[in-house]
Formats: C-alpha cells, structure tokens, sequence
C-alpha cells in the first residue's frame, strides 16, 4: 500500500510542475486540444478547475512550463486554422453557384 502513496505523491508532484495553457468548458474541445498537443510531442492532461476569468468550473488544458510557449502557438495555429475553414465554408453556403456570372440582370 505505501508503494501506491508514494506513487501519487509523484503523479501529484509532476502535475505541479504542469501550466495551464487554455480553458475549455467543452470536454470534446480539451480532448481535441490534448490530442493536438500530444501530436505535436507536447505532454498535455485535461483537469477540472475554476476558471479565474469567469468563476467557474471548467476544464483545464494543462502542459508543463517549459512547452507553454510552444503549446500557445500550436493551439494558436490550430484555431487560426479552424477560423479560415469555417469563414470559407460560411461563404460557399451564402453563394448562388447557380447563377451565371456573366449574366446581367435589366
């Protein structure tokens, strides 16, 4: 049994030295983010924790330290990523792609 403390005083240990990176309150989204992460050779764990900015609970994306730089741009990339598909697919659906171009309305 003692073997199972000293075990979790390290689990606790290390997840000290870990940073949070971003707040999610979507369990699919922080999950998508570790995964990113972690694609990226970033080690990353989802925690529950009160969000400062807004007083409540929320999911914590964290990474330790010293890839918190690293892991800001990653996911930076990633939502940049996501924005420009969204704004090309909202565009493609409010377009008329049956109507001639070239056709003059008098």
């Amino acid at each position: 049994m003692e073997k199972r403390a000293n075990k979790n005083q390290k689990s606790q240990a290390k997840l000290k030295d870990f940073v949070v990176v971003t707040f999610v309150e979507d369990a699919e989204q922080a999950k998508e983010y570790e995964t990113l992460l972690k694609s990226n050779d970033i080690p990353a764990v989802i925690r529950e924790q009160i969000d400062p900015s807004m007083s409540s609970k929320g999911l914590a994306v964290m990474v330790p330290e010293d890839f918190l730089d690293e892991a800001h741009v990653v996911i930076e990339s990633q939502d940049a990523y996501d924005d420009f598909y969204d704004f090309a697919l909202d565009d493609e659906e409010e377009g008329d792609f049956e109507a001639d171009p070239f056709e003059d309305d008098f």
